[in-house]
């Protein structure tokens, strides 16, 4: 297990690139919980807006197993008798689950950590893919993946402690039943490999064993959270961490400082390099563009980053042949760059990081070339060799495939490629395929990307929009033979990305159309919101776009908003209003009255209660008709540990009231680890159903419950230790459209 994972490769697994772990390792950010609650965005742009709030306690990869420091965990996993074996780490592409399952197992083998293993077993979902259709006995599989283990007893197990480590739930491909229909519990029984691994994950097949599992986060709901002890998150890299990076991998000192200033001064490339993966693309391009011409000018958007990353690495694999030149090597290569570009959109449509030989050969690629494919572009495109010596294929990461997905799509469209561009096109446009302008594409691109509820397809818009500027094409010219400057068919581009209109789309959603812009290098809408805040009479209401650009400048900033209100920017349109919602993410206070939100907007605000240091303190939702499905998601909300809320307002119906009270538990919404008391306004609620939910519910809890009048400005409070029969419903009866704050202590 030593020699097995005490080196890692930085991109494709040949010699040259192999490193010690222990040299380069730096510390991952794993936090205890995770960011919870629906989510409606791609999982690299959600990071974005979480990275800055790394303040809890980390949970060092060694000590996974073990409970949490926070104080009174011991305790609670005591009360509820529960240990933990079984664990679930979720963390976005590229972002460090595996390397931190290698740091873990190699800790061990060198006697560093985890002494009490007796047996580590790592068996990756890439590779149990390849024999999902085969039938094992849990000893027999365990052989096949660590053939030098042939002469274990299969009684062993029970006698010993043994670790389970199941990496990248999000490529399997197998299918998990956690009925009870097909137990088994005999080490020596046969099954399929879903039914052996089920049976595992529900303790039903060697209850004594413990268990790790690491997925991206939209995979995560495939295991029932009853059979899940402990969720941990890996956020990535914190801002020292990065630091701590390039100073690691870049030896030249004055070369690395330059690096890290360009980096923190490129504000989404220094929030993209909380993924180690892209700490390594931007060390590999900026290190190469640096010894080359110190005057070059630095990639400044992600779309420039990936477009000289893939220059450099077919550059370096190249360097044995005479020709030299990287843009002359990208001719030469086109066959191949396509090839991949190809695979790389049609695995993105289906929603695949990881291929198989029936994967390639649906894109034209002969599987016995793949090799070939993969010494070409070694940084881009991986082969590994896995059981039975059969391969799996990769991108570097799923941002890469991403992009190669863009540009297969832009090069269709020089090629006027119907098959293709028809994915995007509708009515009349797609029988004039060869005729469509750039802006039709993009405008069709966009409305595919707009309409996806995970947001899956928001870099892929990004990606396309930044290949669609001309001097991006010129860099890329012997790939796409040639190239389009429409200035404007651009300016129709840019239009689309600001006039955007469509019905039921997520805010998050259209806030992706300002990174399209950023990519695309124009930053009229920024300016705009700019001038905009610092003029003091703001008669002018914001655009829909400058709303948008507004909640994605309020996330982006370094500083947490103190109060997020409407009014202040002049928003009298609900549009509008629903554009900024997502910036409730990073504020103390949100201002949310009057906006007639939706349950989209309600899943929304549920996230950001939910997310790991949520700043939110203060939430005024009065005037807003939650109805069934926005009280479940607020319920949900107020639930999770990681909401920190204190002050809640409504202006709620009487069916509203009543939907709280049958959805949560207040005692517990609003229990705080810190002790601090926390309010519920209602506002215009019917007194006398109030009471009688109360009575019902409560009797037995310790309530306070203040009772202001608002005419004639004074107050009348009554205190109810618990609460008691003087209570009379006529007492309350006149009462009825006056504020009611509750403190449950």
């Amino acid at each position: 297990m030593k020699n097995r994972y005490e080196s890692v490769f930085e991109g494709i697994k040949l010699q040259e690139h192999q490193t010690l772990l222990n040299r380069i390792y730096t510390q991952l950010y794993i936090i205890e919980g995770e960011n919870e609650g629906v989510n409606e965005e791609h999982e690299v742009l959600q990071m974005e807006k979480s990275y800055k709030t790394l303040q809890d306690t980390p949970v060092n990869c060694n000590d996974i197993f073990d409970p949490s420091p926070e104080p009174g965990y011991e305790e609670k996993r005591r009360e509820k008798k529960e240990e933990i074996k079984t664990v679930l780490t979720k963390g976005i592409a590229g972002i460090g689950k595996t390397i931190s399952v290698q740091k873990f197992i190699l800790d061990w083998a060198e006697g560093k950590a985890n002494q009490d293993v007796d047996f580590m077993f790592v068996l990756p979902f890439r590779e149990l893919n390849l024999i999902k259709d085969h039938q094992y006995n849990l000893h027999r599989l365990l052989l096949d993946f660590h053939p030098e283990l042939q002469d274990l007893d299969s009684k062993i197990y029970d006698k010993c402690t043994v670790v389970f480590i199941f990496d990248g739930l999000d490529e399997s491909r197998i299918t998990l039943m956690f009925s009870d229909s097909e137990k088994v519990s005999d080490v020596s029984e046969t099954s399929s490999v879903g039914v052996l691994m089920s049976n595992l994950l529900k303790g039903d097949l060697l209850p004594s064993a413990f268990i790790w599992i690491t997925t991206r986060p939209a995979a995560a709901s495939q295991i029932p959270s009853k059979y899940i002890n402990r969720v941990t998150e890996i956020q990535g890299f914190n801002d020292p961490q990065k630091e701590e990076y390039f100073r690691k991998r870049i030896s030249d000192e004055h070369q690395a400082s330059r690096i890290i200033s360009h980096i923190r001064r490129a504000r989404s490339l220094h929030i993209m390099c909380h993924i180690p993966v892209f700490c390594w693309i931007s060390a590999t391009v900026l290190q190469n563009i640096l010894k080359q011409d110190l005057s070059a000018e630095i990639p400044q958007t992600l779309t420039e980053m990936y477009i000289h990353f893939l220059l450099i690495q077919i550059n370096m694999r190249n360097q044995k042949y005479e020709e030299r030149d990287p843009e002359k090597l990208l001719q030469s290569n086109r066959d191949v760059i396509v090839k991949l570009a190809e695979l790389a959109f049609n695995q993105l449509m289906k929603g695949n990081v990881m291929f198989y030989e029936e994967d390639l050969r649906e894109s034209g690629i002969d599987v016995t070339d793949a090799s070939v494919y993969s010494g070409i572009c070694t940084e881009i495109f991986r082969e590994e060799a896995v059981i039975y010596h059969r391969k799996v294929y990769s991108f570097v990461h799923l941002s890469f495939q991403e992009f190669s997905a863009a540009l297969y799509v832009f090069f269709c469209y020089l090629h006027k490629n119907s098959e293709v561009l028809n994915i995007f096109l509708t009515g009349k446009s797609r029988t004039q395929c060869g005729n469509v302008s750039l802006d039709v594409i993009l405008k069709g691109a966009m409305n595919e990307a707009l309409n996806s509820k995970t947001g899956h397809l928001d870099l892929f818009l990004r990606f396309l929009h930044g290949i669609s500027l001309e001097s991006n094409q010129r860099v890329l010219q012997d790939l796409l033979i040639h190239t389009e400057n429409n200035p404007e068919s651009i300016k129709k581009i840019i239009q689309n990305l600001k006039r955007g209109q469509k019905n039921n789309v997520s805010p998050e959603r259209w806030m992706n159309l300002t990174h399209c812009l950023i990519e695309m290098k124009n930053n009229s809408v920024v300016e705009e919101v700019q001038m905009f805040l610092k003029s003091k009479a703001k008669s002018k209401s914001l655009s829909l776009a400058q709303c948008s650009t507004l909640a994605n400048m309020i996330l982006m900033s370094e500083e947490v908003m103190d109060e997020l209100d409407f009014m202040k920017y002049n928003i009298k349109s609900k549009e509008g209003r629903w554009r900024l919602i997502p910036a409730v993410r990073n504020c103390r206070k949100a201002l949310l009255a009057n906006c007639k939100l939706t349950e989209q907007h309600f899943e929304i605000v549920a996230s950001a209660l939910q997310s790991s240091n949520s700043p939110l303190r203060e939430l005024d939702l009065s005037n807003n008709d939650l109805q069934d499905s926005g009280v479940k998601l607020l319920c949900a909300g107020l639930k999770s540990p990681n909401c920190q809320l204190n002050i809640l307002r409504f202006g709620f119906h009487i069916d509203s009231v009543m939907l709280m009270f049958k959805y949560s538990s207040l005692s517990r919404m609003f229990k705080k680890k810190n002790g601090i008391w926390s309010h519920l306004d209602f506002f215009e609620v019917c007194s006398i159903m109030f009471i009688k939910l109360i009575k019902k519910s409560y009797l037995q809890k310790k309530i306070y419950i203040y009772i202001f009048k608002l005419f004639k400005l004074y107050i009348i409070y009554i205190i109810l230790n618990p609460l008691s029969k003087t209570l009379s419903l006529s007492t309350m009866a006149p009462l009825r459209h006056q504020i009611a704050t509750v403190i449950i202590s």
